[in-house]
């Protein structure tokens, strides 16, 4: 990620511990597609990545820049929304030349007359 691409940097050891879920979410959630916030922090930002996994599921990629020991950052840019039936995409089945993609799970294999 190039800084070019990131629109803010939101230092979390400024804010008030109360405001800092909330204050990094609506920045996050502002941005537009392809775009990213750097996160700054003293501590591990684990815990942060489980709960962005929960809030916005597979619509973000998580970039370590820096891990500890007094600071830890990372770049956090908005994706797409993943499309789970889409050929050629993670999870999307597979495509054989000159056939259609087939769907990744057996109910829409059953669906579109598949085994």
């Amino acid at each position: 990620m190039t800084s070019a691409s990131l629109s803010s940097t939101v230092d979390a050891r400024t804010l008030e511990p109360s405001l800092r879920i909330s204050h990094i979410f609506s920045s996050f959630a502002a941005l537009e597609e392809g775009r990213g916030i750097e996160l700054v922090h003293d501590h591990d930002l684990g815990p942060l990545y489980a709960r962005f996994q929960a809030q916005w599921p597979d619509r973000f990629a998580w970039n370590a820049l820096e891990e500890g020991p007094a600071v830890w950052r990372v770049a956090v840019t908005k994706v797409p929304p993943f499309d789970a039936h889409g050929s050629g995409r993670r999870g999307g089945g597979w495509a054989t030349p000159g056939r259609a993609p087939r769907p990744a799970c057996a109910v829409h294999r059953r669906a579109a007359g598949g085994a």
